[in-house]
């Protein structure tokens, strides 16, 4: 433990060589063997057990696999995978591309001279596509990344019963009590709920039930003009649903920097019309009539009330984490509001059980959730382990795409920080022109005195891969003009991070 503890502060070479030997005492890499601490239990003893198998938790697991860690995995869902990949991120991915290839068809395809004719909409077979795509990859993390890096998966409930023990409730029946030196939390989150609006998740429906639909609805209302709400109401949308977003607020994808959350909005309803906004807006109920639902809603500042009918409603107000049953409490876990409180290593109050992803604070994004599983993983190991906050990327999946790194301009204008700005459009990009796809643009925030990367923010064709290019600059802490100074290819998308960058420090090129 010394050594352990030495290697977290010693120069590179020397914590590396401190931190194997500190691993090999601590984890012997020979499996079944015991871990650096006896229990006086029967139950099994591991080095590390993460409850949730979400993207943070499985990662976790197959990391502490990977460092020699005796590990076990625990969910309730069976498949592994989270929400993300059964529910969430995978499954609407699949669908969003499914129905592009279908708007594309219909609307696009003319006037580039391929003529399609008899075109419809086959919702089951698109379903079967989704789903074949979800199962291979949940399978894929049981029956190949689990068993590569040697991790025990237990189906089942898992439910803290000291600092040290978990109990088991299977999927199968029974139950089993297993100990470990280390714990994870990695149970992630579920849709929020609205009060008067009751989920059945056949006519109202959180982004579970979103994603079943066995036909296209005709008209569909979605609460919450944020990430999902865009999402789902592009993909039915592109069906040839009506889709209606209602917002509270008086924007849309909050947290956005607002000139690109504009021209965003801009786009989805008046360019694409593929939606219409119910901006400032408050939903007051949901009952459901016969095979319609009546969603009461009036203005958020006050005002009439009004009654707006649909085949489908979808609740998409943002997500809470998902603590409940767990023994929390009874393991004396601190919580810091609707979070579990942890500290710069992802610690709890109790050194020994960490918690990650959507049960703590910050965004709820898988990658996110990833990195800290990672981190905590590493931290236990004695190899340090860390999370640049602000250098996590957000992308909203629809077309065009919206991708986000670092801060907004109204979060640099609030926190008094001078800065540079530059802006360049797709519509002055050459790839974008030559494609036909040049909505958007690349909007780039640098520190004035510096020329620092604070922020960069992409809509366009692209762009939630484009944006990996201004993270990594924020990662290594870039300027504008070392990206704009870099040498990208002709004609590429990419071009317009370098105008935009050029901007920033100085002048583009192509406006």
């Amino acid at each position: 433990i010394v050594l352990g503890k030495a290697a977290s502060s010693s120069p590179k070479s020397l914590e590396a060589m401190l931190s194997r030997t500190s691993l090999r005492l601590l984890f012997p890499t020979t499996r079944g063997a015991s871990s650096g601490i006896r229990f006086l239990s029967s139950g099994t003893e591991y080095d590390c057990v993460v409850i949730g198998a979400g993207p943070g938790g499985y990662v976790a697991a197959v990391k502490a696999g990977q460092l020699g860690m005796k590990v076990a995995c625990i969910d309730k869902r069976g498949p592994a995978g989270g929400t993300c990949l059964n529910v969430g991120c995978i499954p609407s991915k699949a669908l969003l591309n499914a129905s592009h290839h279908y708007h594309m068809a219909a609307h696009d395809f003319k006037k580039y001279g391929i003529k399609v004719e008899g075109l419809s909409v086959d919702v089951p077979t698109m379903l079967k596509a989704k789903d074949k795509a979800v199962r291979g990859l949940t399978m894929g993390i049981e029956g190949t990344l689990f068993k590569k890096s040697k991790v025990d998966y237990y189906k089942g409930w898992g439910k803290l019963t000291g600092q040290n023990e978990i109990s088991i409730d299977l999927n199968e029946g029974g139950t089993e009590t297993i100990k470990a030196k280390n714990i994870i939390i990695a149970t992630g989150s579920d849709s929020a709920k609205i009060p008067g609006v009751p989920i059945d998740e056949k006519m109202i429906v959180t982004s579970t039930g979103a994603l079943d639909f066995d036909k296209v609805p005709e008209k569909l209302i979605v609460i919450g003009a944020g990430v999902i709400g865009l999402e789902m109401g592009s993909v039915w949308g592109r069906l040839g649903s009506d889709v209606t977003v209602v917002e509270f607020l008086d924007r849309i994808t909050p947290g956005v920097d607002n000139e690109v959350a504009k021209q965003f909005q801009t786009i989805l309803s008046r360019k694409q019309k593929l939606m219409k906004f119910k901006l400032g807006t408050k939903v007051m109920g949901a009952e459901v009539k016969g095979d319609k639902v009546h969603l009461k809603v009036a203005p958020a500042k006050g005002g009439d009330e009004e009654i707006l009918e649909a085949d489908k409603v979808l609740v998409s107000i943002g997500r809470v984490p998902f603590l409940e049953g767990l023994g929390l409490e009874a393991a004396g876990v601190e919580m810091d509001g609707r979070v579990i409180k942890t500290n710069d290593h992802l610690q709890t109050n109790i050194p020994n059980i960490y918690a990650i992803g959507d049960c703590v604070k910050g965004a709820m994004l898988a990658h996110k959730a990833e990195e800290e599983g990672i981190a905590a993983v590493e931290h236990m190991a004695g190899l340090g382990g860390h999370v640049n906050y602000d250098a996590i990327p957000n992308v909203i999946y629809t077309h065009p795409e919206l991708a986000t790194v670092g801060k907004t301009e109204e979060e640099l204008k609030e926190a008094g920080i001078k800065y540079n700005k530059g802006v360049f459009p797709f519509m002055a990009n050459s790839r974008a022109r030559t494609i036909d796809d040049a909505d958007g643009l690349v909007k780039v925030l640098a520190d004035k005195e510096t020329d620092r990367l604070l922020g960069v923010h992409m809509l366009g064709p692209n762009a939630g891969e484009m944006i990996h290019e201004a993270v990594v600059g924020m990662e290594y802490g870039a300027s504008s003009e070392d990206l704009a100074r870099v040498c990208h290819a002709h004609p590429t998308l990419s071009e317009a991070v370098k105008e935009a960058c050029m901007a920033t420090y100085g002048k583009p090129i192509h406006i």
